[in-house]
């Protein structure tokens, strides 16, 4: 494991306890908190981040960042149901 690894999970981490937290708010609610172009554009990216990550051996960001993904996905489903 190399130190960058662990820097980028760790900062992932973090970002993802927010998208966390707005899942949970978006549910009880019943809203679609963000914008439609945000939640379509943060997924996307993160998970072609994640695909960078898995390909330069960094799995633990990987995987993070998949989690983070799959949160703003679940966001965008969100929005497209509650509006």
């Amino acid at each position: 494991m190399i130190w960058q690894d662990l820097v980028i999970m760790i900062c992932n981490l973090i970002l993802g306890y927010s998208a966390i937290i707005l899942v949970y708010k978006g549910f009880k609610l019943k809203k679609g908190i963000l914008s439609l172009q945000s939640a379509i554009f943060f997924p996307l990216a993160l998970y072609s981040m994640a695909v960078s990550y898995f390909t330069l051996g960094l799995l633990f960001s990987a995987v993070i960042v998949t989690i983070n993904a799959t949160s703003w996905f679940i966001l965008l489903l969100q929005k497209l149901r509650y509006g």
